[in-house]
């Protein structure tokens, strides 16, 4: 790999900037394209509201002043497509097989409209049937009170669950004596958790929005804003035109990033007047972030011990020193690299290193930014604490204008942890006990990953899904359908049809929940839910469109009726008091969880309230009460001769693994999914050019190829020897081995990948 590979400017320079005209366009295209588009219309006045409903979207926090129409181009579409009065209910499925549905793509299969209906999948006739809600709870309790033990049932939750919810669910899983808690954490941020953990004591980011006002540069690092968090670049817009330095770190220069039009901004939008956003671009290769953080702590570090103005100039000695530990073994093994191999394994060059550094150095506040492009590596985990030491430095934690900010996807997914999904004992797991009367389990449950494999294994036997889609959400996917079908039975808690309910278990359900713009009602009266942004503010939810059918229920419903049908009468939980009234759960939540005392007061303050980071204050929480300078060597990553880093990433016109369109308007992409971007030089090498039809086949030592077919390849502006795709398309790929170092991760950036001509076996 040459050290000049990541500059090159192939092709595929963004034409025209994020936002504007496109996006107003395409918000309306993605409306006006579904079923009770004026219903849609009126409900996106109410997304982001204080006194509206969170975005089933992304975990982007809310302004404190908020707009009439605080939503973005994917909220947009987020909204509605689960807004929309297209129905599936049993006409559909006698309609259709499972098989026949397993064999459509996913975009068909979520925009066939809402689910309205219990169903039970029937094997005779490969179809789902209408059940009833009394049997369906009694099927579920039957079997899993049938197991040999609590530990051979998987409870995956979706980080679009709210608190009261996820709240509900992990006691009534740890009630039944389990704690296989996987949840999408495990596919996305888990990277983060534990390296921050490690770091600073606490795995969540330490900034709030209120401090991108004040920042002199923000580092945005393996992270899409334009399409995965749109609302972002409002931020990032600010802070460019204020003067501060914008740094990205991306083997891809992403539209959002060149340039933005603010859609609401009407003169903007209408005479194409755009923000340059980034003022620095660099395109490490895939997997080279460790490497390139590590050259620029390097960098500061000379730049200390070449200042004639003596110690602490550069650095900030006093933090180090009241705040930190580990310190002088970092700065000795930065001594120890080599500039050499921090230009082979990062695809940067010193001279651009040398630039990026002088960015930080002449910053007084300084974010970084990061999501799954960092969280996603073999080495994520080490990567961050290596991002991590370089804030540590200069003391950029714990002061306003800097910090650690870990951007999440999932609306709730932070919130979920909190709550108590993980597949540990939760830090609260001793009051869980005290307060509901009963003995947690202390043992470490499955994962995400570890999930698959028992139930591969015959080790689990009942799945059940609080949300999401696990079956697209997952690596290894011929081996996640396997592990699936290989269950007893599975159980999915969704809105929408999706990949998971055609990858059924030998008995299988359907249970249909209430979105996030639906009124949920019960005798108490109205009913409101909470969910915590990326920057641990909790806010209220309420719905207020009519429920798409009259069968549905909430996931607070759902989670408790379930757990009277598998605990019986005699448990003293009062679950039908809290499914009648959350007030009664966020009274349990404050109970239990730490921070969220006078939870319902605080939760009727407008925009809701701060949880607090112990970080930001300066505690650290960490095995040595100060924040842990982390000593990574650089790994190996060199692939064999003709072989390409892979990653996986999404279109625009896509949130996670729901695929609103075909087209993915930043990459000039159009009507396909199937598609693989690779530079144009490595298409040379390989006798192919922008348009070629090819097969891809990934490369993982001591097990079987694995193989995607008829793809069409795009030169593009990507790094020698990396090439990018879609998810869930290139899934199967990534094998369940692959894993990041300490969060169990799978690894979808850098995947070993060889392209060959479509239909031709590989020479």
């Amino acid at each position: 790999m040459g050290k000049d590979a990541a500059q090159t400017n192939v092709s595929n320079t963004p034409r025209h900037a994020a936002g504007g005209l496109g996006a107003l366009a395409s918000t309306v295209k993605h409306v006006a394209a579904q079923a009770g588009k004026l219903q849609i219309a009126r409900t996106l006045l109410r997304v982001n509201q204080p006194d509206g409903f969170d975005c089933p979207g992304c975990a982007w926090p809310e302004p404190k002043d908020t707009s009439a129409f605080e939503f973005c181009e994917n909220g947009a579409k987020a909204v509605a497509w689960e807004s929309t009065k297209k129905k599936v209910g049993p006409d559909f499925f006698a309609e259709h097989t499972v098989s026949f549905l397993h064999g459509q793509d996913d975009h068909w299969l979520e925009s066939q409209g809402r689910l309205t209906h219990p169903m039970r999948y029937d094997a005779a006739t490969d179809r789902y049937l209408e059940v009833s809600w009394d049997d369906a709870f009694a099927l579920i309790a039957d079997r899993l009170k049938a197991l040999a033990s609590p530990d051979e049932a998987v409870f995956y939750t979706s980080g679009r669950t709210s608190n009261e919810a996820a709240f509900l669910y992990q006691l009534m899983g740890r009630k039944f004596g389990t704690n296989n808690f996987p949840d999408c954490s495990n596919l996305c941020h888990e990277s983060s958790g534990v390296a921050l953990s490690q770091s600073i004591g606490i795995g969540k980011g330490t900034v709030t929005l209120e401090d991108f006002e004040s920042a002199d540069a923000i580092f945005v690092i393996g992270q899409n804003p334009g399409t995965n968090h749109p609302r972002m670049l409002t931020e990032l817009q600010k802070a460019a035109q204020r003067g501060a330095k914008i740094v990205s770190v991306n083997p891809l220069k992403e539209r959002g990033l060149v340039a933005f039009t603010h859609p609401q901004h009407k003169l903007a939008t209408l005479t194409g007047n755009a923000t340059p956003i980034a003022s620095h671009f660099v395109q490490p290769v895939i997997g080279g972030d460790l490497a390139l953080f590590k050259g620029l702590c390097k960098l500061v570090l000379e730049a200390e011990e070449a200042n004639a103005d003596g110690a602490g100039s550069v650095l900030d000695r006093a933090f180090i020193d009241e705040h930190t530990t580990g310190f002088e073994a970092f700065a000795e093994d930065l001594r120890r690299e080599s500039w050499e191999r921090i230009e082979s394994e990062s695809g940067v060059s010193l001279a651009q290193l040398r630039e990026i550094a002088d960015v930080f150095l002449n910053a007084d506040r300084v974010i970084a930014c990061w999501a799954m492009g960092l969280t996603q590596q073999r080495h994520g985990v080490a990567t961050i604490q290596m991002v991590v030491n370089l804030l540590l430095m200069r003391g950029q934690i714990g002061k306003p204008g800097a910090g650690a900010c870990p951007v999440r996807g999932h609306s709730n997914v932070q919130g979920d942890r909190t709550m108590g999904i993980v597949e540990k004992p939760p830090p609260f797991s001793d009051k869980l006990g005290e307060v509901f009367g009963f003995n947690p389990p202390q043992n470490h449950g499955f994962d995400v990953v570890h999930a698959i494999a028992a139930m591969r294994d015959g080790r689990a036997k009942v799945f059940v899904g609080m949300g999401g889609n696990f079956a697209a959400a997952t690596p290894d996917s011929g081996l996640t359908y396997a592990a699936l079908r290989n269950c007893g039975l599975t159980v999915h808690v969704s809105t929408k049809l999706n990949r998971s309910h055609t990858v059924v278990g030998r008995d299988a359900l359907i249970l249909p929940c209430l979105g996030r713009a639906e009124r949920d009602e019960t005798a108490a009266g109205p009913q409101k839910i909470t969910v915590e942004d990326s920057m641990s503010v909790v806010h209220a939810s309420a719905g207020r469109n009519a429920p798409a059918s009259e069968h549905l229920l909430s996931e607070p419903a759902i989670v408790c009726r379930l757990a009277r049908a598998l605990f019986g009468s005699g448990d003293e939980t009062p679950w039908e008091e809290f499914a009648r009234d959350y007030r009664l759960i966020r009274d349990g939540i404050a109970d239990v969880v730490p921070g969220f005392a006078d939870f319902n007061a605080r939760v009727e303050e407008p925009g809701g309230f701060y949880l607090g980071n112990a970080a930001r204050d300066r505690v650290w929480n960490n095995a040595e009460r100060r924040a842990a300078f982390v000593v990574s060597p650089i790994p190996d990553q060199t692939l064999p001769a003709g072989q390409l880093r892979l990653m996986t990433l999404r279109s625009h016109d896509q949130y996670n693994t729901t695929v609103y369109g075909l087209n993915d308007r930043y990459r000039d992409i159009a009507d396909d999914r199937m598609v693989v971007f690779a530079h144009a030089d490595d298409l040379r090498e390989r006798g192919l050019a922008d348009g070629d039809r090819v097969d891809i086949s990934s490369h993982y030592e001591n097990e079987p190829t694995r193989r995607v077919e008829n793809f069409r390849v795009v030169a593009y502006d990507i790094p020698r020897g990396c090439a990018a795709g879609y998810f869930p398309e290139l899934n199967p790929l990534v094998s369940l081995s692959a894993v990041a170092y300490g969060s169990n991760t799978p690894v979808s950036k850098l995947i070993p990948v060889t392209l060959h001509a479509a239909g031709k076996e590989e020479s």
